[in-house]
């Protein structure tokens, strides 16, 4: 998880300097600093500060991966990562369902999204409970 901070630490730095920069030239050119930018620019060096913050946090917490260890060889990343369906249909019911609720929020069709909305929420049940069997089944 530390490279994964360094990287949005990065982030954050380049965006609040940008956010300087923008505010500064904007500021020369007009005679008055350009507020949406200039916000936008801010805020996004805000969340990348809590995004980058929450993952050394987590960094401290867990064991040494792999991808930390600057010592680590190709083979010590070997092995299982997890479960992945090789057939769920699943992701792309949840996908159109979100294009659905996506043109509705463009368009503002409230009762479309009131479908897509559903839609997302009946997909991403579908997802997490594709292999759930219930108590007491194997």
């Amino acid at each position: 998880m530390k490279i994964e901070a360094r990287i949005f630490d990065l982030v954050m730095a380049f965006s609040f300097l940008m956010a300087v920069v923008y505010g500064y030239w904007t500021h020369l050119d007009t005679g008055a600093v350009e507020p949406t930018g200039t916000v936008a620019l801010a805020l996004t060096g805000g969340l990348a500060l809590i995004v980058g913050t929450y993952f050394r946090f987590v960094a401290r917490r867990i064991e040494v991966r792999p991808e930390d260890n600057p010592d680590a060889d190709i083979a010590d990343g070997a092995g299982e990562l997890g479960f992945f369906s090789p057939g769920s249909y699943w992701p792309i019911g949840l996908a159109a369902a979100a294009a659905t609720a996506g043109i509705a929020v463009a368009f503002w069709h409230v009762w479309l999204l009131v479908i897509g909305i559903v839609l997302v929420l009946i997909m991403v049940g579908g997802l997490v409970f594709e292999y759930h069997t219930g108590p007491g089944h194997d």
